[in-house]
């Protein structure tokens, strides 16, 4: 493959993307105890949230990858830390719902807040177009992501 190539480059710029938000998210951790991995499961828990998702221990899991008893280490560390809280769904007892609490939410925004400001700001130079154009390569990247993870 031409490492030059227009589609090479994004491939090397999306890499540049990712590791710039690893370490920023290991840097997040660090700062409030935490592991990679409780940031991961903040983000899925929050990506739920805003999509409408019931995220329960077993979803989570399935989103990390974990086993049933790393998952419960994971939420009971979370909750232990007041950033995550169990409840019983409404609709089905039986089921636990995971809920990010707002002091999460208050952490991420005071890290991750001015980061995020930069990004939309940055998008306002571009047309609706081309942030439509972005957001349909990016998806498509995400899910592309999502296929190899399963193989």
């Amino acid at each position: 493959m031409d490492d030059q190539s227009p589609a090479m480059r994004l491939v090397h710029l999306l890499r540049a993307v990712t590791v710039e938000f690893d370490l920023l998210g290991a840097e997040f951790a660090a700062r409030h105890g935490l592991h990679p991995t409780d940031v991961r499961a903040l983000i899925r828990l929050l990506d739920a949230a805003r999509t409408g998702t019931r995220a329960t221990p077993g979803w989570l899991g399935e989103q990390l990858r974990l086993n049933s008893a790393g998952t419960t280490a994971l939420v009971d560390r979370l909750e232990r830390l007041g950033l995550v809280r169990r409840s019983r769904d409404t609709a089905d007892r039986r089921r636990v719902l995971l809920e990010v609490e707002e002091k999460a939410t208050e952490l991420g925004w005071s890290f991750f807040g001015p980061l995020i400001g930069e990004v939309v700001a940055v998008s306002e130079d571009f047309e609706a177009g081309e942030l439509e154009t972005v957001g349909r390569f990016l998806a498509a990247v995400l899910e592309s992501a999502g296929r190899a993870r399963s193989v």
